[in-house]
This record gives structure tokens, C-alpha cells and sequence, in this order.
């Protein structure tokens, strides 16, 4: 199985280089694993701050670390403006589905996606809610971020999303709720930084 790096980037500020395995890669998009404790360069951030509440100018230093949740199985559909994630415990339960409203480049074996900071938590039996509203309309009309209109279309696609979680539609189906890595899958390497 080949590994991928996707680099998450806000504001034209890279906060997460994470290496990820690639589950199935096909016409409909690519779906990937991210292992609980994989090796991650993380932006070292002020004590207490999310990148979202910082200026976004600002330089942060990329440090190795870890991924620090339970594992991840992340769809990234073809052509769209959005990736759904499964998000698991350390033990392998389903917690839910989070949707990344986002735009994604791939050059090689690296995947950098923009996070449009509005969001989607979904639970596991499909109640859904925005996330991050008040951060995502703040940041919008600014040169870094996205224009009035490049909003309206990131919540567009977040509409046409919800549309799915509501009529338990594929991604939203059950579809890999199940998921277990196999043993034989290795925490991948901590890449190179570019």
C-alpha cells in the first residue's frame, strides 16, 4: 500500500505535514488511513492557540510529533471541495463522521490541502451541526482566505454534503464504520520535510 503525505494547510500556513496510508485510489477519489500515534511535523503554536485564532502571517516552525487522536479513515472524493473522515477511538470504535470543507493539489506523493475552516461534525447516528461558523465568517473578504463568493460556494458544497447525512447516503451509510487496519500495516515514516 502506498503512503501519501497530506500537508493541512490554513491561511497559507502549513499546521500538519501527516503521512497516510492509501486505502483504495480510483476514479471516485482516494480514501486513506491515518493510524493512531503516526509520525506527524506539527506547527509549534503559543501555548493554549489554535492556528485559526492567529494572524495569518505569521511563521510557525514545523516540529516531529505525533498524531494524537485515534485512528482516521479520510475519503477524498474526486473533484470535490471536501473530504469525510471517520473518526475512530484508540480501540477502533466509530465515533463519527467530520467533514473538511477544503480545496486539495496533489503533487506526487503529496497532497496539500486548504482548509476553508467551515466544517461539519456528524455523530453516528447522523445528527449533524456547522462547526467553526463564527471563525469561517471572519475570515472571509480577507486577501488570504477566500472572497464573499468563494464563501458562498465553500457552503454550498457543505449544503450538498448535509444533503447525504440526511438521507444516510454513501458516505453516510454505515459504509467502513466497521473499519480495522490490518495488523500487518506499520506506522508509516515520518516524511522529509520539504
Amino acid at each position: 500500500m502506498a503512503i501519501v503525505n497530506v500537508h493541512l494547510i490554513l491561511g497559507g500556513t502549513v499546521s500538519m505535514i501527516c503521512p497516510a496510508r492509501v486505502v483504495e485510489a480510483g476514479a471516485g477519489g482516494l480514501l486513506l488511513w491515518i493510524a493512531p500515534g503516526t509520525p506527524v511535523w506539527r506547527a509549534e503554536l503559543p501555548p493554549g492557540t489554535h492556528l485559526r485564532d492567529l494572524p495569518p502571517d505569521g511563521c510557525y516552525p514545523l516540529r516531529a510529533s505525533r498524531w494524537r487522536r485515534g485512528g482516521a479513515l479520510i475519503l477524498q472524493p474526486a473533484g470535490a471541495a471536501h473530504a469525510v473522515w471517520w473518526t475512530f477511538t484508540e480501540e477502533q470504535d466509530f465515533r463519527g463522521w467530520y467533514v473538511n470543507l477544503e480545496s486539495r493539489r496533489r503533487e506526487g506523493a503529496d497532497i496539500h490541502v486548504t482548509d476553508h475552516e467551515l466544517d461539519i461534525t456528524v455523530t453516528p447516528d447522523r445528527v449533524w451541526e456547522w462547526k467553526d461558523e463564527e471563525s469561517f465568517a471572519a475570515k472571509t473578504g480577507h486577501p488570504v482566505y477566500w472572497t464573499a463568493a468563494e464563501a458562498a460556494a465553500i457552503r454550498a458544497e457543505g449544503v450538498r454534503v448535509t444533503a447525504l447525512v440526511e438521507s444516510s447516503s454513501y458516505p453516510f451509510d454505515g459504509t467502513w464504520c466497521d473499519f480495522r487496519p490490518p495488523a500487518s500495516w506499520p506506522l508509516p515514516d515520518l516524511p522529509e520535510l520539504p
